[in-house]
């Protein structure tokens, strides 16, 4: 498994792509292959009939359903192949059938893996409640790093392989510390623009005074996240906010044209289907770039 410390370089040797075959998906492909060229990493890409999708289906139509499925999944995979698009890259595809995350965390540990990388549909409310979201499952349960391509990602920005604008986000809980390292091991490795934030959403209507000392608190934390011989290698930025964290994250994010998110996240140890939505899972839907969440 991998680890990292801010005086590290990140290793990355084995990736996993989870893969439904939706857009969201295929959002997410390309920035799967483009790290597993960056860190010379092989590629795991791994599709799951899910069981549970066919219990509303009749007994006698749910085989000729789930063979059908699996033969789709197939040519899927067949498609891919046969693209090109894995050409000099160390990989492997699996079609697997079973619970969601049995499959995957079963996959995760058998090949090692240090990145997982999966789209997602953003979906939320009611929606969310009624199907799911494997990406929030993913990221909430994964014992490694997980990447995940929200909606909102501009295709037109290229895959993320070497970010020149990190911004890492932080509440200062105790999760977050290993995502620290992450940032700083980032910006460190490709020479990036690091911002660190942290947004305080109890004290909207404190004094002017109180504000300031808040603020000036915060300053000396962010900063005590990052290496003193840091401005030798990146550019360190350090912000407080007040508001909203969600919607504070993603707006430093876009005011910064930031090119990758770093969250620090608690792990669940269910499925979180909850409303409304947690941060993490609200800045992984709307952010307009990649979302690289980090478990303490």
């Amino acid at each position: 498994m991998i680890t990292v410390s801010p005086t590290t370089r990140i290793q990355v040797r084995n990736i996993l792509l989870a893969t439904d075959f939706s857009s969201s998906s295929e959002a997410a492909l390309p920035h799967a292959l483009s790290l597993a060229r960056r860190y010379d990493a092989h590629l795991v890409v791994a599709h799951v009939i899910r069981p549970d999708l066919f219990e509303l289906v009749p007994t006698e139509q749910s085989d000729v359903l789930k063979e059908s499925t699996r033969r789709h999944a197939e040519e899927q995979m067949t498609r891919l192949l046969v693209s090109g698009r894995l050409r000099g890259i160390p990989h492997q595809v699996l079609i697997e059938e079973g619970t969601l995350w049995s499959v995957l965390s079963r996959e995760i540990k058998s090949h090692d893996i240090d990145l997982v990388v999966v789209g997602t549909h953003g979906r939320t409310g009611s929606r969310k409640l009624l199907l799911g979201s494997v990406a929030e499952e993913v990221f909430r349960l994964a014992p490694c790093p997980v990447l995940t391509v929200g909606p909102r990602v501009a295709a037109g920005k290229g895959p993320l392989d070497s970010p020149k604008k990190v911004l890492y986000a932080t509440d200062f809980r105790a999760e977050s510390e290993r995502a620290a390292a992450f940032a700083v091991s980032l910006a460190q490795e490709h020479q990036a623009h690091l911002s660190l934030l942290h947004v305080v959403k109890d004290a909207v209507d404190a004094s002017s005074v109180n504000h300031t000392m808040l603020q000036e608190f915060f300053l000396r934390r962010l900063k005590d996240l990052v290496p003193s011989d840091a401005e030798l290698w990146c550019d360190p930025e350090f912000l407080v906010e007040f508001g909203d964290p969600a919607e504070t994250i993603l707006r430093a994010a876009q005011q910064h044209d930031t090119e990758l998110v770093v969250l620090g996240i608690r792990r669940s140890a269910t499925f979180a289907g909850h409303l409304p939505p947690a941060t993490a899972y609200k800045v992984v839907c709307q952010a307009q770039c990649p979302v690289l969440t980090v478990r303490g």
